[in-house]
């Protein structure tokens, strides 16, 4: 399993936050890549990266895929990188002395096979879609698509084998996803995400190899209230600007049409209108749909000729009408649309396992190519089984695909939070009953790429995924790369780390790394040893200060504008926790040395006050509330620190 014990979960958080020499020495070690490849080994020196490289193209080498192959030599230290096609005779000499020949198109095509072959890849059995191999040998590197998004994974797994100025990592991988849909749903209620956000974000997929965004933002009338009405031009344009994005970044922009709360399912003209509007969208280039019909009631019909037709209101004649309307759209729209993806749908009984009459009827009479959303056990899952899995897939008749609600943050219990622990308690096998993952995120954007990273990795490859590995690296990501900059932001994520469900129970802990320091201190502290007290003083004291520096670091080393805005509040209240830590520190110390700490506890007492005063920004979440910091931990310690 892919998950950890609370108290693994605590050191390994730890260990992630430890203001140690561990970003040098990760820096000799080999490269992580996210998501792991399903089979990557060494293949011997690193590759040297000179001056002028040669990038030869065979079949299925989109544009963008040529840009990040680019950009990655050129963080490589290429300078010249001459292109031109493959081909199967002896490659010509390298251009402009260039020693480097690197190789990108489908492994379909024989002159990228033979390459690969060549520098000692391998070509898997089955090729399973968006999959690659990747190889690299002397003065070779091969980068080899089971089809277009395959290349475009090879070349983002590039990216990350970048191992010095001058060198990339040799190695020998093959990939391909254990599920076919990755990504999010922008689903969640309150402040929605602007356009600018949405753009970033759908670049943000494509460097995750997260392949879906479903599009159904709260405030578009034109989804809900007014879905039968055709968009204005400017609406529409933004919309033919965000399917470019996705497009050009390898993700499907998955239209979401929620008419639930006015559809007479028996009208022929709504159902028209509701492949108008679909079609409207598919003009602009989108080719995946989406008909949400959650959050709404069935126990009443919308218009009397329903009654007619279906009888009285209720679980069974709703799931009957539902079952027609989406029959309907998948028979008469999708299917006649070759290249577009089977319809996907999520229902009004959208989470547990449990059969009903209204599962009953959608098992017998959906369209088995429909695509059926849940989001767990509950609305908000403390964790997900494979055997959870497995009963949903059951009661629906097919694989579902997960709405997994982490880390939103729309509802009382995340008042005043972030979410912004790793992605986790999702078992190791969910591949064999899911047809995919998207997470509905928070009303911030960028803060909530820590979790659709991890997301993303999981829904890649659940066998191998590493909760703590994969948060590494998306602060490593956010960081790019700068070691001190990624240690600020773990430390930051650590106070953020609380994960509420809508009851009483919360499903990851606050701070683990924090209040594992934390009681080793006290402990120590309690011994009475002067020695013990004060290793103690110096060991937390290291962590007091680079908690107190987490804000200045992240803003000076954090070169995303958004991430920066949208966790201002957060990054206020902890410098002056941190300062309060640390003023608490100084308080223990004097009153060790001298007896008296007084002033120096009351210092803490103020910053903390001023700290947990700081609110949300009006407008960008909801609920509004105040900032919360490693509550329940950071700010016991230094309540309690006094009478130590």
């Amino acid at each position: 399993m892919g998950t950890l014990s609370a108290p693994a979960q605590a050191a390994e958080a730890r260990d992630a936050t430890a203001p140690s020499a561990a970003g040098a020495a990760a820096s000799t070690a080999p490269p992580v890549v996210t998501p792991t490849p399903r089979s990557m080994k060494p293949a011997g020196r690193d590759i040297r990266v000179p001056a002028n490289v040669r990038l030869a193209l065979g079949d299925d080498v989109d544009a963008s895929s040529i840009d990040v192959i680019r950009q990655a030599l050129t963080a490589a230290g290429a300078r010249h990188i001459d292109t031109g096609a493959t081909g199967r005779a002896a490659p010509a000499p390298h251009p402009r002395g260039a020693k480097l020949t690197v190789v990108a198109g489908s492994v379909k095509d024989p002159a990228v096979a033979d390459a690969l072959h060549g520098a000692g890849g391998t070509i898997p059995g089955t090729l399973v879609a968006e999959g690659y191999s990747l190889a690299s040998r002397g003065d070779t590197i091969v980068l080899a698509g089971n089809d277009g998004d395959g290349v475009y994974y090879a070349a983002q797994t590039l990216r990350q084998l970048v191992t010095g100025k001058h060198s990339v990592a040799a190695v020998s991988i093959t990939d391909h996803p254990a599920m076919p849909l990755r990504g999010s749903i922008e689903g969640f209620y309150g402040a929605p995400w602007s356009h600018t956000d949405r753009l970033d974000q759908l670049a943000f997929y494509g460097d995750i190899k997260a392949n879906t965004y479903i599009y159904t933002p709260k405030d578009d009338a034109y989804l809900r209230e007014e879905w039968r009405e055709p968009y204005p031009a400017d609406k529409l344009a933004d919309l033919r600007e965000l399917i470019e994005q996705a497009t050009a970044h390898h993700v499907d922009f998955t239209y979401a049409l929620s008419p639930g709360l006015s559809v007479c399912y028996s009208d022929p003209g709504d159902v028209e209108a509701l492949k108008e509007k679909l079609g409207s969208l598919y003009e602009q280039g989108a080719r995946a749909f989406y008909v949400a019909l959650d959050d709404i009631s069935y126990t009443k019909w919308n218009c009397p000729a329903d009654q007619e037709k279906y009888g009285a209101p209720g679980r069974g004649s709703a799931g009957q009408a539902q079952a027609d309307l989406l029959n309907a759209v998948q028979h008469d729209f999708i299917d006649g649309h070759p290249d577009a993806a089977p319809l996907q749908f999520v229902p009004t009984e959208y989470s547990d396992t449990a059969d009903s009459a209204y599962k009953s009827v959608l098992r017998e009479r959906l369209d088995p190519k429909v695509v059926v959303q849940w989001t767990g056990t509950d609305v908000v899952p403390p964790s997900i089984s494979v055997a959870d899995a497995e009963a949903a897939s059951t009661v629906w008749g097919r694989k579902v695909f997960l709405w997994d609600n982490y880390p939103v943050n729309d509802y009382g219990q995340t008042a005043g939070r972030l979410l912004m622990a790793p992605y986790d308690k999702r078992e190791a096998g969910l591949h064999k009953a899911l047809s995919g993952i998207v997470l509905n995120p928070m009303n911030q954007a960028a803060p909530s790429k820590v979790a659709l990273f991890g997301g993303a990795s999981f829904a890649w490859n659940d066998e191998d995924y590493d909760p703590v590995r994969t948060w590494r690296a998306a602060a490593a990501y956010l960081a790019d790369g700068d070691a001190a900059t990624t240690r600020a932001l773990l430390a930051f994520f650590d106070t953020e780390h609380l994960a509420p469900t809508f009851g009483d129970t919360d499903w990851q802990p606050q701070a683990p790394g924090l209040a594992a320091r934390l009681a080793d201190f006290t402990a120590a502290w309690k011994s009475g040893s002067r020695i013990r007290r004060h290793a103690a003083l110096r060991e937390l004291g290291a962590y007091a200060d680079v908690l107190s520096g987490a804000a200045e670091q992240i803003r000076a080393g954090v070169r995303d504008p958004a991430f920066l805005a949208q966790t201002k509040p957060w990054l206020d209240a902890l410098d002056l926790w941190g300062g309060s830590l640390n003023a608490t520190l100084d308080g223990l110390r004097a009153r060790s040395d001298s007896g008296s700490g007084q002033a120096a506890f009351a210092e803490a007492a103020d910053l903390a006050k001023r700290a947990a005063a700081v609110t949300t920004i009006p407008g960008t979440t909801r609920p509004q509330g105040k900032i919360k910091v490693a509550d329940g931990v950071l700010d016991t310690f230094i309540e309690q620190a006094p009478t130590m």
